[in-house]
């Protein structure tokens, strides 16, 4: 469900940036694996690269000298890094058209998207809304239905406002009465939206046009008079993309009115590195307003009396001295989800006057264990606890005192979200997902807690076929790490199987199990699929976060470098036979990983990654991500940062893995520049026989919005890729 869907008030506001990326192996091969060298379509002799020009640029940082030589890159507005795209595209192009599988790799992704699947259903008024692919949609359709088990009608088709498919929903919110609904645009993948409100009713779209949002979502008022959103300043013509992303500000737009004429509700000049979200409560009284530094993940709280004309916002917690969500409230006590003394997470009810602490009432304890407390949402009397246990999902009901009233049954190991509504509602949804397990809803009655299906999606292939399973294995410092290992069953532990190795490792955010077509491939050709629950995350909680952040940021690489290990010791695989990728974050760890251990892989993935560590915060959101990098703008952090920049550990004769560097020319959150200049230092200095391309997507953006098309499209070259270079059993 996208942000903002159910005009809940707004959750902590972490920036996370995670991509799912996966791969694929191809059957045939011989029976004795060959050496990289020897692996068909490696010779470094077959590729000549674009010529990337070297000018003679320099920073000093604190009496270092750092070369930067491809700096020119950073304008990917100019003709001469445009030529150098359409280069590099071309040589990968010509690469990828070469792999004889490439077309089965494609045929078979096809058919294992065309899949139909559905989102979590909301109700407002007398109708539900929900979303539905009916399998190669570019996009989800909004549907429309005044009984949940019946279709309903089209409300809203994104795929009919673009030819490629590249027009995508950023949000959506409904009315209190169901009649109006708010929904956001965005395109080519890009962060920046446009709200507009269509009609429920006519399907017609009202004259309202909201412009310069980004991450935030819309919260109607009771009434239906508007909506609370936030947004940025208007950039200068020219500018949208670097944009000016400081200075969020919250607004009240009232319908029919431009946009000239929204009212300022709350802003904070005196802090332009914060973001602000708002909500509104569930009884309509109160406006929550969150506000959080960049992505730390401590946030301050702020409140507005709607009920009052005049009325100022005014603290309810704002001290950024933890993590607080608002999940609902009774007049002037709010219940909070808080890590505050309780790294895990509790829920606490405090008073409006009385919020210091030692005041709070403690209604869900941290749990014993390393159980972590990651979302709750308030229905009728009831409150719905969603636990990560080992980086997967258990769920309880817990009365309004905090007594434990049930667990509720999940399906089977794996992914549950939802439970969300408002307080009157008598039922509610969930979303269940796991590795082998398409996502399926299920139908809760809060009175009673039954648990009913309600909707399956059933994809092209035998779930029974492959095994699924969590291991634990020693980092380098001891640090016991999970990490879930998926495979055919029967697999045989020779060292022979084709691995990824994914890793996310950051801002706080958990990767748990979930359902991919394009990780199905992987296993239908007999590879194994491993996804490590790296420190820097949020698995265990803001302890696990803080062991992989600033300088501690080395201990995310060794977690790594020592799941990889394990793999090779326990036979899995090979460094022959073993892949690594990740996006984002993730293609940081690729790029840090590979730079530091390049005799431990055979290929390299990194997605849309932050790969030059000493000028990421100068471009778009990057700022914003010193919660977990730190900066070079301190000694300490520059210092820090040098020891793993991947664009500044790159070691000229060294032999590489193969790699495959994955990009977008509309990212304006990790902008392209991170992965254009990586690629130009890696072909520089590059001394073995391994390939090194760069795919650069074009009218796409992070990751966010990709139609259905372009994903198969982008997994089905990064797969002939892994095809091409690790070869088969």
């Amino acid at each position: 469900m996208m942000r903002g869907a159910k005009s809940s008030p707004p959750r902590s506001p972490l920036l996370l940036f995670l991509t799912a990326a996966l791969g694929f192996v191809m059957a045939a091969a011989p029976s004795t694996a060959p050496s990289t060298a020897e692996k068909p379509g490696t010779a470094q002799a077959r590729l000549v690269y674009p010529a990337t020009r070297m000018a003679d640029v320099a920073d000093d940082y604190f009496g270092t000298k750092v070369p930067d030589p491809y700096r020119w890159l950073e304008d990917d507005n100019s003709t001469e890094t445009a030529a150098w795209v359409k280069a590099q595209n071309a040589v990968t192009d010509a690469f990828l058209a070469s792999i004889p599988e490439r077309e089965a790799i494609r045929a078979r992704l096809t058919k294992l998207w065309d899949y139909e699947r559905f989102g979590s259903p909301w109700k407002r008024g007398k109708h539900y809304f929900y979303l539905r692919n009916s399998g190669l949609q570019n996009q989800s359709v909004l549907y429309v239905t005044d009984a949940p088990e019946k279709e309903g009608r089209v409300l809203l088709d994104p795929n009919t406002l673009s030819a490629d498919g590249t027009v995508a929903l950023a949000g959506l919110s409904s009315s209190e009465d169901g009649r109006l609904l708010a929904y956001a645009l965005a395109e080519a993948g890009s962060d920046w939206h446009a709200w507009r409100v269509r009609e429920v009713a006519t399907g017609k779209d009202r004259p309202d046009l909201v412009r310069w949002a980004k991450f935030g979502g819309a919260s109607w008022k009771k009434d239906g008079s508007g909506f609370f959103y936030s947004r940025f300043d208007e950039p200068k013509p020219g500018e949208e993309k670097k944009g000016a992303t400081q200075n969020q500000k919250v607004f009240f737009h009232a319908l029919g009115t431009p946009q000239e004429q929204d009212v300022l509700i709350y802003a904070r000049p005196d802090h332009p590195d914060w973001y602000l979200f708002a909500g509104v409560t569930d009884d309509g009284r109160w406006l929550v307003i969150n506000a959080a530094q960049g992505t730390n993940p401590e946030n301050a709280v702020f409140l507005l009396d709607l009920a009052k004309r005049g009325a100022k916002p005014e603290p309810l917690l704002d001290r950024m001295d933890a993590s607080y969500e608002v999940v609902g409230n009774d007049g002037d006590t709010f219940y909070v989800k808080a890590d505050l003394r309780a790294p895990r997470g509790r829920l606490v009810a405090i008073r409006r006057g009385a919020t210091e602490p030692g005041t709070w009432r403690e209604i869900i304890p941290e749990a014993q264990g390393k159980d972590v407390l990651q979302q709750v949402s308030l229905l009728g009397d009831r409150f719905f606890a969603v636990w990560m246990r080992d980086a997967k999902s258990a769920v309880e009901a817990f009365d309004l005192a905090g007594k434990r009233v049930a667990e509720i049954a999940l399906p089977s190991i794996g992914t549950a979200a939802g439970f969300g509504g408002r307080r009157t509602d008598r039922e509610t949804f969930f979303v269940h997902t796991g590795f082998t397990a398409p996502a399926s809803i299920w139908r809760v009655r809060v009175k009673d807690l039954s648990v009913k299906p309600f909707r399956a999606s059933k994809v092209d292939f035998d779930p029974e076929a492959y095994e699924a399973r969590q291991v634990f294995f020693a980092s380098k410092d001891g640090t016991q790490i999970p990490m879930f290992l998926l495979h055919k069953k029967g697999l045989v532990l020779d060292g022979r199987n084709p691995t990824i190795l994914y890793g996310y490792g950051g801002f706080k955010s958990a990767i748990t199990p979930s359902f991919n077509p394009t990780r199905i491939a992987w296993l239908e050709g007999g590879g194994v699929y491993a996804l490590a629950n790296l420190r820097g995350g949020g698995e265990y909680g803001q302890a696990w976060h803080d062991a992989g952040r600033l300088a501690n940021k080395q201990n995310v690489f060794d977690d790594f470098v020592a799941a990889a290990e394990w793999l090779i010791a326990q036979r899995y695989t090979s460094p022959e036979k073993l892949a690594i990728n990740g996006a984002s974050n993730g293609g940081l760890l690729v790029g840090a990983v590979m730079t530091q251990r390049p005799e431990l892989f055979a290929a390299a993935v990194p997605e849309v990654g932050v790969m030059d560590m000493l000028r990421f915060h100068l471009f778009t959101v990057g700022w914003g991500w010193k919660s977990d990098y730190g900066s070079s703008e301190t000694k300490e952090g520059f210092q820090n940062l040098m020891r793993y920049s991947p664009l500044h550990s790159l070691k000229a004769g060294t032999r590489y893995p193969a790699t495959l560097v994955m990009t977008a020319d509309h990212d304006d959150r990790v902008v392209p520049a991170h992965s254009f200049k990586f690629t130009a230092a890696l072909q520089a200095a590059q001394a073995g026989p391994a390939p090194v391309l760069a795919r650069i997507q074009v009218r796409a953006g992070h990751g966010a919005g990709t139609p259905v098309q372009k994903t198969i499209e982008e997994r089905t070259d990064m797969l002939a890729f892994l095809a091409r270079v690790l070869g088969g059993r």
